[in-house]
C-alpha cells in the first residue's frame, strides 16, 4: 500500500505538472523566472474561472469586504480589501491579536504572496504557521483592491495555531496596511507596520442558514417605521427602560411581517441601545388606547405594566442587522384582531470611554423598521422565550470563571400547549449580559437528551443576533427545553443577581418557530426559595421579619439575607452551591399571549430530569502530524482574464493581471500524503523538464 501511494503521488504530481506546461505553451505565457514566495502547494484549475456563488457577505470596516460560503467541510473566502499593500484575514478566540489565526497575502508586480500564520506572544506581527492549512485560490489586485480567494477546513486539526470555525460566535480579526513587504534574495522582509494594520475585531456566525427568504427589493412590501419620541437618554452607566404604545391602523387583510431592522436616530444614540423588543398586545382596552396616544414611558420592562403584552413580534440587540424571515414563514399581522403593539427599548451605556460633550439635554428617537407583505408565506411563526425568569434568586457566586445557570420550559407546558405535530423551530437568539462565556439550548424526550438544538461556546455580550439554524429542529409535545448558560465571574467581587439591567444577569433563548400557537410565549424557570436557602446553608427563616432574617441554623440566627448573600464563603464553598442550585427545586413560569400562566403550571415543582441516554459532541479529528512546508519560489501561472462580476464596485478597474491557483482535489490520505511531497519551483522550462524526470527516478 505504501508503494501505491508513492506511485499515485508520483502520477498525481507528472499529470498536474503536464497540465501547467501545456497551458502554458497554448497561451503563450512564459514561465517566469521571479520568484513567488508561498508555502502554498498547488495545481492550476484553468476551469475555475466562472462566477461564485456566495452565500454570505459582510463589510467589515469601509474598506474591508468579506464574502464566503460553505461546502460539505469546506468554507471558501474572498476578501476585497481598498489597498494595495498586504491584507490578513483571521479570527481570535477572545477578540485579542495573541493567538489569532490568520491568513496573510499581497500582491507584488503580479506575483501572490500568501501564508497561514499566527499571533504569538510579544509581536503584532503573524508569524508563519508551521502547519499550512489554507489554500490560496486567486489572488490579483486592481487600481485600488487587493482581492484573495481561499479556502480552509473548517476543523483543520491543527490545535496549536488554527481556530476552529463553528457555530459559536466567531471573532473576526482582520488588517490591511498601504505597503507590501520588501522582497529579499531568499526570503520575505517583515511586515511593515503591523501594530498599525490591525484594525477592531467584529463578531459574526459564519455558519448559520444562508438568507435566502426575502430579495433585495420585494414589490409588495410595505414599511411601518415605529419609532420612539425624543427619549432622554440616562446618564453614566445608569440603565433605563422606555415603553412606547403603537396602534395598528385598521388592515384590510391578513399580512405577514417578513423582515425587521434598526433605525438609529444619531451615532451618540447607538452608544445606549442595548436592546429593542416588540410585543403584540392582546385586546382593546381603554388603558392600551390611552398610552398609544402618549410619547411613551418610563418601565421596568414590558411585563411591569401589567398589560397583556406578552406575544414577542421582533427583537433587537447591539450588534444586530435585524433579521429576515425565510420563504416558509412569517409573523402574521392582523389588525383586526391585534391593534396594538408595545416596544420596549433598553438604554445603557456600557462604553466607559464615551463621554459626549452636553452642552444640552440628549435625546434619542431610534426605533424599529418593519417589512410586511400580502404575499403570505406557507406557516405563521411566533417567539417562544425559554429561559430563568429575571429575579434575585438567579444568584451567579463572583470569583469563579465556570457558574452554570438553567432555565427548564416543563414537559408539562410543552405537553399542554404544543400542537400535536409538534413546532418547528428555526432560529433562536441567545442571551445573557456581561459575563456570559457560554450558552445552550438542550432538548431532552423522555429521558434522552437529543442533539443541542443551538450551542454557542464562545458568547460575545456585545453580539447576540438571531441565528438561522441549518435546518428546523422539531420539538415535540411533551419535549423539555433547557436553557444552560454558564458565566465567567472571576473579574467580579461580589455576587451577580438575576435581572433586567446591564448590572444584572440574563438566561434567555428566544425561539422563532412555526407553526404559531398563542397557549406558551413563555417558558421560563425559577430556583424554589427552599433551593436558594438550602443552597446558602439556610435551614429556616424567622416569619414576618423585615427585613428577612434567619432563624436557624443557630450559627446564622439574626443575621438577614442581604448579610448571609454577601457574606457567604463563596471561594470554599462555592461547589456546594453549584451542586445544591442544579439539584434542588425550581418553579415553572409558563405563560402565553394574554400573560396568563397555564393552569397546568399553577401548582407544578420541577426538579432536573434524569437521562439515561446523554449527548456527546462526536469527536472529528485525529492526530495530525506536522510538516513544514519549505519557503520557496512557486510557479506562476499563465495570465488570464477575471469574468466575476459580483466584487469591488462598479467603479473599479480590473486589472487584467491575475493568479489563480487551487489545489488538486485528491482523495482521502492519498491527498494529504501527496501533499507533504509536492512543491513547485519557478524555475526555467528545461530545469522543470529534468525536475520531472528526477522526480519519476526518486
Amino acid at each position: 500500500m505504501a508503494s501505491f501511494n508513492k506511485l499515485f503521488c508520483k502520477c498525481s504530481f507528472f499529470i498536474g505538472l503536464i497540465v501547467v506546461l501545456l497551458t502554458a505553451m497554448k497561451t503563450g505565457a512564459g514561465v517566469a523566472d521571479a520568484a513567488v514566495l508561498s508555502p502554498q502547494s498547488s495545481y492550476s484549475n484553468l476551469e475555475y474561472e466562472t462566477a461564485m456563488n456566495w452565500d454570505h457577505a459582510v463589510d467589515l470596516n469601509e474598506d474591508f469586504r468579506v464574502y464566503w460560503t460553505i461546502i460539505n467541510q469546506d468554507i471558501t473566502f474572498e476578501i476585497q480589501v481598498r489597498t494595495l499593500g498586504y491584507v490578513g484575514f483571521g479570527f481570535s478566540r477572545d477578540g485579542k491579536q495573541i493567538g489569532a489565526d490568520m491568513a496573510v497575502g499581497w500582491v507584488n508586480d503580479g506575483h501572490t504572496f500568501f501564508q497561514d500564520r499566527y499571533v504569538d506572544v510579544g509581536s503584532a506581527e503573524p508569524q508563519i504557521d508551521p502547519s499550512q492549512d489554507y489554500s490560496l485560490m486567486k489572488g490579483y489586485e486592481n487600481s485600488t483592491h487587493t482581492v484573495l480567494r481561499f479556502r480552509r477546513k473548517l476543523d483543520t486539526c491543527d490545535n496549536k495555531h488554527d481556530i476552529v470555525i463553528s457555530n459559536n460566535t466567531m471573532r473576526v480579526m482582520f488588517m490591511y496596511f498601504d505597503e507590501d513587504p520588501a522582497i529579499g534574495s531568499h526570503a520575505l522582509s517583515p511586515l511593515p507596520n503591523p501594530a498599525e494594520a490591525w484594525r477592531p475585531y467584529r463578531s459574526l456566525l459564519l455558519l448559520q442558514r444562508t438568507d435566502s427568504g426575502l430579495p433585495h427589493y420585494e414589490p409588495s412590501g410595505r414599511i411601518l417605521e415605529l419609532r420612539n419620541q425624543d427619549v432622554e437618554l440616562p446618564y453614566g452607566d445608569d440603565s433605563q427602560f422606555w415603553c412606547t404604545m403603537f396602534k395598528l391602523d385598521k388592515l384590510d387583510r391578513k399580512y405577514h411581517i417578513v423582515k425587521y431592522e434598526p433605525i438609529f436616530d444619531s451615532s451618540w444614540s447607538y452608544h445606549y441601545l442595548q436592546q429593542i423588543t416588540l410585543y403584540e398586545c392582546q385586546g382593546n382596552s381603554v388603558k392600551l388606547e390611552e398610552m398609544s396616544r402618549g410619547g411613551g414611558q418610563l418601565c421596568m420592562g414590558a411585563n411591569s405594566l401589567s398589560l397583556n403584552c406578552n406575544a414577542i413580534v421582533a427583537s433587537w440587540t447591539r450588534g444586530s442587522e435585524g433579521f429576515v424571515f425565510p420563504a416558509e414563514a412569517g409573523y402574521p399581522l392582523e389588525s383586526k384582531h391585534n391593534k396594538y403593539y408595545l416596544m420596549e427599548t433598553h438604554y445603557s451605556n456600557l462604553n466607559a470611554e464615551f463621554e459626549p460633550y452636553q452642552t444640552h439635554r440628549m435625546t434619542d428617537s431610534s426605533g424599529l423598521k418593519i417589512v410586511f407583505t400580502q404575499d403570505l408565506r406557507p406557516h405563521d411563526a411566533g417567539v417562544l422565550s425559554v429561559g430563568m425568569d429575571p429575579n434575585w434568586r438567579h444568584i451567579i457566586p463572583p470569583g469563579q470563571d465556570r457558574v452554570i445557570s438553567q432555565g427548564h420550559c416543563m414537559e408539562d407546558c410543552t405537553g399542554s400547549a404544543f400542537p400535536p405535530q409538534g413546532i418547528n423551530i428555526f432560529a433562536v437568539m441567545m442571551r445573557t449580559h456581561q459575563i456570559g462565556r457560554e450558552i445552550k439550548l438542550r432538548q431532552i424526550r423522555q429521558n434522552e437528551e437529543l442533539f443541542p438544538i443551538a450551542h454557542d461556546s464562545n458568547v460575545d455580550p456585545s453580539y447576540q443576533d438571531f441565528r438561522r439554524l441549518s435546518h428546523p429542529v422539531r420539538s415535540m409535545p411533551g419535549d423539555r427545553l433547557v436553557a444552560e448558560c454558564i458565566y465567567d465571574s472571576s473579574s467580579r467581587k461580589a455576587i451577580t443577581l438575576g435581572g433586567l439591567t446591564m448590572k444584572e444577569e440574563s438566561c434567555t433563548v428566544l425561539t422563532l418557530y412555526y407553526p404559531r400557537q398563542k397557549s406558551l410565549t413563555t417558558c421560563h424557570s425559577l430556583p424554589s426559595l427552599p433551593t436558594v436557602l438550602h443552597s446558602l446553608g439556610i435551614e429556616q427563616l424567622a416569619m414576618a421579619s423585615n427585613p428577612v432574617v434567619i432563624a436557624s441554623p443557630p450559627e446564622l440566627a439574626g443575621m438577614t439575607l442581604e448579610t448571609r448573600l454577601l457574606s457567604y464563603d463563596w471561594e470554599h464553598q462555592f461547589d456546594k452551591f453549584q451542586q445544591a442550585t442544579l439539584l434542588g427545586s425550581f418553579k415553572p413560569i409558563c405563560s402565553g399571549a394574554h400573560h396568563e400562566n397555564l393552569p397546568i403550571s399553577e401548582h407544578l415543582i420541577g426538579y432536573n430530569k434524569n437521562i439515561s441516554k446523554t449527548y456527546r459532541e462526536p469527536r472529528r479529528c485525529k492526530p495530525k502530524r506536522l510538516f513544514v512546508t519549505e519557503t520557496i519560489p512557486q510557479l506562476e501561472l499563465p495570465v488570464l482574464h477575471d469574468l466575476e462580476t459580483n466584487h469591488l464596485s462598479e467603479a473599479s478597474v480590473r486589472s487584467s493581471r491575475s493568479s489563480f491557483i487551487e489545489t488538486l482535489a485528491l482523495s482521502g490520505s492519498e491527498s494529504a500524503s501527496c501533499r507533504q511531497h509536492v512543491t513547485w519551483f519557478s524555475i526555467p522550462l528545461a530545469s522543470l523538464i529534468s525536475l520531472v524526470i528526477v522526480w519519476l527516478a526518486r
